[in-house]
Parts: structure tokens; sequence; C-alpha cells
């Protein structure tokens, strides 16, 4: 069962969304020790405590995530990281504003 559950959709075509994923991988790598490999268009990705996989579409991503027991605690902690990167990444599309209809104007008297 993972502990940290994201998506996001894009609309980068898989090329760029790979090529997205990888320097975020890279980034959060570095920073928790985390190595990492694709099988076709997933990245499996793994360190002592920590097991996950990264699943690319043409339109979203699926991000698991699988904490050990001494790592559980720090879920909050180890959850924004990500998101952050995700966020950098592959910001998340805002509804777009709904448009209020003007109101019409009132008609206007003749000869006055």
């Amino acid at each position: 069962m993972a502990d940290i559950e994201l998506r996001r959709v894009h609309n980068l075509g898989m090329q760029a969304a790979r090529e997205a994923a990888e320097r975020m991988a890279d980034k959060l790598g570095r920073q928790f020790g985390l190595k990492g490999d694709w099988h076709g268009n997933v990245l499996r990705f793994e360190r002592p405590g920590v097991t996950g996989s990264l699943t690319l579409t043409e339109k979203d991503l699926q991000l698991s995530v699988a904490l050990g027991f001494l790592l559980k605690a720090m879920r909050g902690s180890i959850e924004q990281a990500v998101t952050e990167q995700l966020d950098a990444i592959f910001p998340e599309k805002k509804a777009a504003p709904k448009a209020t209809p003007k109101k019409p104007a009132p008609p206007r008297k003749k000869g006055g």
C-alpha cells in the first residue's frame, strides 16, 4: 500500500514528460539517495526504506511511494518535497474561470 499517491495531468507529450520526469528524478534522487530505472514508461525507484514508481502516459503521470516504518514519521516532509518538484516541473492545471454573462444594457427610450 502506498503512503504517498500523487497524480498530475500534463500536455507535454510523452517525450517531454519523460525528460521532465528524469530531471525531477535526478533532483529527488540526490536529495533522498534514490536509485531508479525505467521499465517502459514506468520509473521504478528505491533505497532502503523507500520504494516507488512514476508512471507516465501521454496525458498524465501517477507517482506512488511506499515508506518503510522509520520513514513513515517523515511522510509529510517527504510528500512536501516531492509535491514541490512536481509543481515545478508538472504544474497542476487550473480550471479556467467561468465567464459570467454580462447583463444586457436596458433599452434606450426614443425621443427623449
